[in-house]
This record gives C-alpha cells, sequence and structure tokens, in this order.
C-alpha cells in the first residue's frame, strides 16, 4: 500500500515538472504594415480618386455602350443607352393628357366668369390638370434615365453588361476609374507620426514600371489602428506619370 502511494507521488511530481519546464505559449503576433525596417520602406499601393460602377435605374435592354473597355471618355459624354421606346411612348401619352387637362382648366375658367360653371367644376379640373402634370414629371424623370453620362473624366475599366442584353434596376453596367492623378495609399508606423507630414517627400519605385517617381504626402488618416499600431498615409505623384495604372504597387522609400 506504501509502495503504491509512492509511485503516486512520483508521478505526480514528475508531471509537475514537466509543466514546469514547459514554455508558455507565445502569443500571436499583431497585424502590422508591410515594411522594411532597415531602410524606411513601406508597402504602397496605387488607387484612382474615384472607381464607381454605373447601374441602371430603369428595366430596359441595353442599346449601346459607346466606350470600350480601356477606351477613355469625357466628364458628361454618354456612357450607357438604353432601348426606352415604351417608356417614351408613355411620356408621350402623359404629356397628351396634361394638354388635355390643361385645356379643361381653362374652358371651366373662362364658364365660370359667365357663371356657367360651378366652383367644384373649376377645382375638379385643377385637380385632373395637377395629376396630369405629375405624370408627365414623373414619365420625364423615367426617360431622363435612360441614358447614363460620365460623372468624370475617365477610363472604362470593364463591362459588367453587355450590348442587347436586359437589365434591372440595380444591376452593374460598367466599372469606370477617374484618369486623374493616382492616389499613393499605404500603412505606416504610428509612430512616424512624429515626422510624417502633409508635404513630406519620399519617392516611389513601381514595381511593374520598374521605374521610381517623386511624391509627398497629400493626408494622413483620422485614427490609428490599435492592433497594428498603424495609420493611413495618402500619398501623390510629383508630376506627371502617364504610364502609371490604378492596381500598381510598389515600395515608398522615406530615407
Amino acid at each position: 500500500m506504501r509502495l503504491t502511494v509512492l509511485r503516486a507521488a512520483a508521478c505526480l511530481l514528475a508531471a509537475s515538472c514537466a509543466q514546469a519546464a514547459t514554455p508558455p505559449a507565445k502569443p500571436k503576433p499583431l497585424a502590422v504594415p508591410v515594411t522594411n525596417a532597415s531602410d524606411g520602406r513601406i508597402r504602397v499601393q496605387l488607387m484612382a480618386r474615384n472607381a464607381v460602377t454605373l447601374s441602371g435605374e430603369v428595366a430596359a435592354k441595353i442599346a449601346a455602350l459607346p466606350v470600350p473597355e480601356g477606351g477613355s471618355f469625357s466628364k458628361g459624354q454618354p456612357l450607357v443607352q438604353f432601348d426606352c421606346g415604351s417608356y417614351r411612348a408613355q411620356l408621350r401619352k402623359s404629356q397628351a393628357s396634361l394638354e388635355a387637362a390643361s385645356q379643361l382648366l381653362k374652358v371651366n375658367n373662362q364658364l365660370a366668369k359667365l357663371n356657367s360653371a360651378g366652383a367644384l367644376d373649376v377645382a375638379q379640373a385643377q385637380g385632373k390638370a395637377k395629376e396630369a402634370a405629375a405624370d408627365a414629371s414623373y414619365m420625364q424623370t423615367i426617360v431622363g434615365k435612360c441614358v447614363i453620362s460620365a460623372p468624370f473624366n475617365g477610363r472604362v475599366a470593364r463591362r459588367v453588361a453587355a450590348v442587347h442584353q436586359y437589365v434591372s434596376p440595380g444591376n452593374p453596367v460598367l466599372d469606370i476609374v477617374d484618369s486623374g492623378a493616382l492616389e499613393l495609399r499605404m500603412l505606416v508606423p504610428s509612430k512616424w507620426l512624429a515626422t510624417l507630414k502633409p508635404g513630406s517627400k519620399f519617392t516611389v519605385a513601381v514595381d511593374e514600371l520598374g521605374a521610381s517617381f517623386p511624391a509627398k504626402i497629400e493626408r494622413l488618416g483620422a485614427q490609428i489602428d490599435p492592433v497594428s499600431q498603424s495609420i493611413l498615409a495618402v500619398g501623390v505623384i510629383e508630376g506627371k506619370g502617364a504610364s502609371l495604372l490604378p492596381g500598381m504597387s510598389g515600395w515608398a522609400s522615406f530615407k
């Protein structure tokens, strides 16, 4: 019996020693921005200031997509044209109803001056005229949505739909990007805020081109990420970079 107790005590002692000898698990490292601490470089992404997916607001068939993928366009230029023959027919019908209601109101007003029409007749004519005007205005708004114009100067990044395809309201049709100056977005360590300010100069080496461009910080983010201890920094290329495209990436060097 005594031997059994001694063996149990020995087993417990060995287990406790093994647990004491096992090092505690190391905590997982925090997410940090992609940096190269040896030379002060930060991974950077080139992005368009405006990137929009255009969607239709009417249920109709696409009649034309004048600008091809990769093509350039100017602000206000038609990018999507829908086949809206039925909507235009309804617009003409509502305009005809408005004209008839307006004539009826005019006649009733004249008859009222001659005491040949009562106030109720005039009020009813006014109500019909207002209803017809509202219908005509609504159909005019619908017809106005049959063409989607460019909100800015840019290029067509991707066609999501095709000509002759029927789309419902909200279905994406085109992805477009701004053709203006690109933004350089990067996450920098928050401790850099002591020296990094809007206007700070740096150099960007673009991977896809194998070339470097001078740049400067345009603005800093509004808050620090408490997990990675980093903050968003947005820069711009100084001068013209005609060969630069959204989606390119590289390294920003601050030394």
